[in-house]
């Protein structure tokens, strides 16, 4: 299954390859991206695919979170339990 990912991410030098390799290393593929130049910061729209059944969307989303110079992470993972919580499969 292919989920996507708009991310806001600073102008820093290594920034994007800080990005493309989190994803790898996490065990996805990348199937599709583009970037864009918004001002102050670039607007990456990715599209990923996991290697295995094992993989979590939505664990991969806080992780990208947490790298230096990202300011926002949107996903259109559906993987949502009634509260509103992501749910990975165990």
């Amino acid at each position: 299954m292919k989920d996507a990912f708009l991310i806001q991410i600073d102008h820093a030098e290594g920034s994007l390859q800080r990005l493309v390799g989190l994803i790898e290393r996490r065990g996805f593929y990348i199937a599709d991206m583009s970037v864009s130049d918004a001002g102050a910061f670039r607007e990456v729209h990715i599209a990923v695919r996991e290697r295995d059944a094992g993989r979590c969307i939505h664990a991969l989303g806080r992780q990208i979170d947490k790298l230096i110079g990202i300011r926002r992470v949107a996903t259109n993972a559906s993987a949502v339990d009634h509260q509103g919580v992501s749910v990975c499969p165990a």
